[in-house]
């Protein structure tokens, strides 16, 4: 990473788009812990939605992450790559669960197949 003051210097050096990752406070109200959460579906057709990720420790401590604000498309075999954040850390995961929504009040509720999933911590890459 790169100090906040020296990242358009570094950024301007590529010639294809690049995407910075900021690292926040651990204090509140800019505490912000991100994770990569990398998936690949199994569903025939194809689904548009959003997805929210739930960590709990071992402790039985839980924290959820926020809903992006922009849909996801999932296809069949096509890994899709989503940055979500926490607001507070978890040490070593014990359990992780996805609520996958369309956001639409009518019609039928889908479900999404989930074939193979990671989850990386972007603070803590070695975890």
């Amino acid at each position: 990473g790169y100090h906040a003051d020296r990242w358009k210097k570094m950024l301007i050096q590529y010639s294809s788009p690049t995407t910075a990752y900021f690292y926040t406070s651990d204090k509140d109200p800019f505490c912000m812990y991100n994770y990569l959460l990398d998936i690949t579906t199994w569903n025939k057709s194809i689904r548009r939605g959003f997805i929210k990720v739930k960590i709990m420790d071992y402790a039985g401590n839980t924290v959820e992450s926020q809903m992006n604000s922009e849909a996801s498309t999932f296809q069949q075999y096509k890994r899709v790559k989503i940055l979500t954040g926490f607001h507070r850390d978890i040490g070593k995961i014990a359990k992780i669960s996805l609520t996958f929504s369309t956001k639409t009040l009518i019609g039928p509720t889908q479900k999404l197949r989930i074939l193979q999933m990671k989850l990386k911590s972007l603070n803590n890459p070695e975890r």
